[in-house]
This record gives C-alpha cells, structure tokens and sequence, in this order.
C-alpha cells in the first residue's frame, strides 16, 4: 500500500491539473483494489465515491466541478477513516488532508450522499 500512498500524494503534490486523468484513472483502480476488502465502517462510502470519480475520469470531458467535489468528499471521508486503520494512521490522514484540499466543498453533494447511501433500499420499495 505504500507504493499507492506515494504515487497518490506525488500526483496531489504536483497538481491534480498536471496528472493525466487516464493515469488517475488508473491510480483509482488501485486504491479500489485495496480497499475492496476493508470492512471498516465508511469504507463502502469511499469505494462508491472512488467509482464515480473513475467513471468522471475515464470520461473524454470530465465534469470538474464534480471532480472537485467527489475530491473534497473523498478526503473527508479518508480523513476519518484514518482514525480506524490499523496501520498507516498517519499517511492515511496526510492523503485525506491533501484530498480535501485539492477539491472543493459542495453543498448540492450532500443531496447526493443521501441517496446514494441506501440504493438498495430504494429499490426494495419499487
């Protein structure tokens, strides 16, 4: 996992504009593949949040906004769960810091975060 740590704060320390988004693309592949297997509450969150920002990325016109704010969602969201890990506390609050900072709060997500936190209830009712 330290070889995602780096290239992840390498690609945020450089600027997020300067990395290609095929290659963050590709950077959030991995850190889907690492925490596929994690059970630690909020984990389930950052995957879903790790999937739409690939899909924006893979996309030939990115949403920007959107990607700032799934950024700034995806730092908090690191952030706390740093408090958790059983190892990498600490690199894991420094990436949750550098991703908050890197996006952007936005008010309309939080519309988002409720339904997309029980789709499969949502379904059940339909």
């Amino acid at each position: 996992m330290a070889v995602k740590f780096a290239g992840t704060m390498n690609a945020i320390n450089r600027g997020l504009d300067a990395t290609k988004p095929a290659k963050g693309a590709d950077m959030v592949e991995d850190w889907e593949a690492a925490l596929a297997d994690i059970e630690t509450p909020g984990a389930k969150g950052i995957l879903r949040d790790l999937a739409s920002l690939r899909k924006q990325l893979e996309k030939d016109a990115p949403d920007v906004d959107r990607v700032h704010a799934l950024l700034h969602r995806l730092g908090a969201a690191t952030t706390k769960i740093a408090e958790k890990a059983d190892t990498s506390q600490e690199k894991l609050r420094a990436l949750g810091e550098a991703l908050t900072e890197a996006g952007e709060d936005s008010p309309d997500e939080e519309e988002d975060v409720a339904a997309a936190a029980s789709p499969k209830r949502a379904r059940k009712k339909a």
